[in-house]
């Protein structure tokens, strides 16, 4: 069968070019096309752009460390790229058992993983897209166990929601005290497309087990400003998490009131040095009444 957006082209009699290039890994799914709906074939032969692991920092495997010990052997993860979520998936690398992977993308966290004998071998890693080293693409070469699926799919929230014990592992800029995420601007600047969290995020919410967690510093070091902050004044990417984790600690959002997600925040996640003034705001607000 035919993805369905390229049928949809062939069906309007649309022009439909192709780049082939050896060095691209063969991957089985949805990315796999019938050579009949191709038109033109434009062929290179360049080396696929690669992304190297962020080091991991001190603040990172703390992170990565509380959120892992939080989730159950046997759930279905998604997790953007960057230190922290590397640092995530070297924690359950070293803990957990009969993982699976549904996501949106994926790097080296995921080969990690494959190499502890930590993924569930009858269960395959279906994702959109990969980036990462040339050892992860030659391992997803011709690999079975991979499924490359259209973004329609791996981040349709329903679908999400019916992976077992689904898990969102994703990042933020910023989380007010009304548990309220910043993923994508700084000022009136577009900092990062908060692509898929969004969806996994609702996913994993309304999935049985699931969970949706927030993972982000306590402190911007160049900005010299605390992430934790009284009320966005960016727009909102989303909201109403599981939980909100950073350094300093976790913090539960799910069915807990306003005035006991602001004071988590505050007690378990802000840097000391904001804590302060976040009590201030939070009176002013209306969810700090001591």
């Amino acid at each position: 069968m035919l993805p369905a957006g390229i049928d949809a082209v062939k069906s309007r009699g649309g022009l439909v070019i192709a780049q082939v290039n050896p060095q691209m890994p063969y991957t089985f799914g949805e990315s796999e096309l019938d050579i009949s709906v191709i038109d033109y074939l434009i062929e290179v032969d360049t080396p696929i752009s690669e992304h190297g692991a962020a080091p991991a920092t001190d603040e990172s495997v703390l992170i990565g460390d509380r959120i892992a010990f939080k989730v159950e052997n046997g759930a279905t993860l998604q997790m953007g790229i960057g230190a922290i979520p590397n640092a995530f998936l070297s924690a359950v690398a070293k803990t957990h058992q009969n993982l699976k992977i549904w996501t949106e993308m994926f790097s080296d966290g995921v080969l990690l993983l494959e190499e502890q004998g930590r993924l569930d071998n009858e269960i395959p890693i279906r994702a959109s897209f990969a980036f990462g080293s040339t050892a992860l693409y030659k391992w997803m070469d011709r690999n079975p166990r991979i499924l490359m699926l259209r973004s329609e799919q791996t981040n349709n929230p329903a679908t999400v929601a019916e992976q077992p014990l689904m898990t969102s592992v994703n990042a933020a800029l910023q989380v007010d005290l009304f548990d309220q995420a910043n993923a994508s601007r700084i000022g009136k600047k577009i900092y990062s497309g908060f692509g898929g969290s969004t969806d996994f995020i609702v996913g994993a919410m309304h999935a049985k087990g699931g969970q949706a967690f927030i993972a982000l510093p306590s402190w911007h070091p160049k900005a010299d400003v605390s992430t934790i902050v009284p009320l966005l004044t960016e727009p909102a990417t989303h909201f109403q998490h599981t939980a909100i984790v950073t350094e300093v600690g976790f913090a539960q959002m799910f069915g807990r009131s306003q005035t006991e997600q602001a004071h988590g925040l505050i007690h378990n996640c802000a840097h000391p040095k904001a804590r302060e003034a976040l009590i201030s705001e939070g009176r002013r607000l209306g969810l700090v009444t001591s």
